[in-house]
């Protein structure tokens, strides 16, 4: 569906994650492009039902705009939209009855940063969480010995999320403090830490299996070497049959995945399972941003693509994390695995024509809306089709998990 508001807002996305490493809420932030326009919340919901429908996974609502902010809140989204209050609002006395409202409603919200004096009962009883950023803590740390204790002797009456975190030693003291969840996850870092590299037999079968794939191997030859390992053939036909695949028949059998998609196509979703293979917990959101990123850019390569470029996009995307699995700079591991050239330039040499919407997709992971605009104008294509490329990518890897 054409939703008119992706045209006057930009989108940027990131995950929650618990301290179990998973994935427990996609945070999505909502840019108004033109701060003084009056946008519908209703209009805006609407757009968001496509990826996160009532009932599906959680949508945690960061909008930086204080009037649509103030009458989403009116307009009683779905108790799965989870809203983020600034605190200068939240301590609004205008703004305590429509938050009551949500929350008797069943809705959950958030409380963004700390509010200069202590709220009434009736509204901080409308926070499950606050977000609080790591270098704010790391301040009153050093002014209250670490006691965890707000400025002016507030105390933290409800459990927090960590914003700001960006390395792994911040990370894992901010899951020490008690933090249920951070806004984001370190990528670069996690490897840095001393994390082994992904060697586990299924990454090492796949790799083979797309090697096979890409010179066209007889079936057989194919089939014997997914023998090897059958827990990761049972992952291939879940990810065949899954909704995102799209397939009017189920597929029962690696012969009949080969025959129904020919080889392009399984190509495409071995790239999926080779970026999802790894058991190292830390590497559960690693594995989850570059099923986005494969996804988002495939998706954006439709706007002017044709399929070639849409099946290399989706490949760039989901390999672009393959670095931090394995260990290795993309120039020498991609003499392993056979990937096309405009992948290659964009992954190991940082050029070619794939460079510039791998920059934006990492751009809409940053939640930079400076720049997220200087990535779509370079690509000159306009933030309605971007954001719904967004809506599009979400809606589909929901469907694969």
């Amino acid at each position: 569906m054409d939703h008119p508001i992706l045209n006057q807002t930009a989108l940027a996305y990131c995950p929650v994650i618990d301290r179990n490493r998973n994935v427990i809420a996609t945070r999505l932030t909502v840019f108004p492009l033109n701060p003084s326009a009056t946008l519908d919340p209703r209009a805006l919901l609407d757009a968001l039902a496509e990826a996160w429908p009532n009932g599906g996974s959680q949508l945690w609502l960061n909008v930086a705009s204080e009037g649509l902010l103030r009458d989403l809140i009116v307009a009683q989204p779905g108790t799965h939209i989870v809203v983020e209050v600034p605190a200068f609002m939240a301590s609004a006395a205008e703004n305590t009855e429509p938050m009551c409202t949500l929350h008797a409603n069943g809705s959950t919200m958030l409380l963004k940063g700390r509010p200069l004096q202590e709220l009434p009962r009736e509204v901080l009883d409308c926070f499950k969480y606050a977000i609080v950023d790591f270098e704010e803590d790391r301040r009153i740390d050093q002014t209250t010995g670490g006691a965890g204790v707000a400025p002016e002797g507030i105390p933290r009456h409800i459990g927090h999320v960590q914003a700001g975190v960006s390395n792994v030693p911040d990370m894992e003291t901010s899951f020490r403090r008690g933090a249920a969840a951070v806004l984001g996850w370190p990528i670069d870092d996690v490897i840095k830490v001393g994390n082994k590299p992904a060697d586990q037999p299924s990454l090492q079968v796949i790799v083979m299996l797309i090697d096979q794939v890409h010179k066209q191997d007889d079936i057989e030859v194919l089939e014997t070497t997914l023998k090897r390992d059958p827990p990761l053939a049972y992952k291939l036909m879940r990810y065949i049959n899954s909704p995102a695949f799209g397939l009017s028949v189920e597929i029962s059998s690696f012969r009949h995945a080969i025959m129904i998609l020919g080889y392009q196509r399984l190509k495409r979703w071995l790239a999926l399972l080779l970026a999802t293979a790894s058991k190292d917990p830390n590497m559960k959101p690693v594995m989850y941003a570059a099923v986005r990123r494969g996804l988002l850019m495939e998706e954006l390569a439709r706007i002017s693509g044709d399929d070639e470029m849409r099946n290399e996009l989706f490949i760039c995307g989901v390999f672009s994390l393959l670095d931090r699995m394995f260990q290795q700079p993309f120039s020498d591991l991609l003499k392993t695995i056979p990937v096309p050239e405009r992948v290659y330039q964009a992954l190991a040499d940082n050029t070619g024509p794939y460079e510039p919407y791998f920059r934006l997709v990492q751009a809409i992971e940053g939640s930079s809306v400076y720049d997220i605009k200087e990535a779509a104008e370079a690509l000159m294509i306009g933030f309605g089709d971007i954001n719904q490329a967004i809506i599009k990518a979400m809606a589909a890897a929901t469907q694969l998990e």
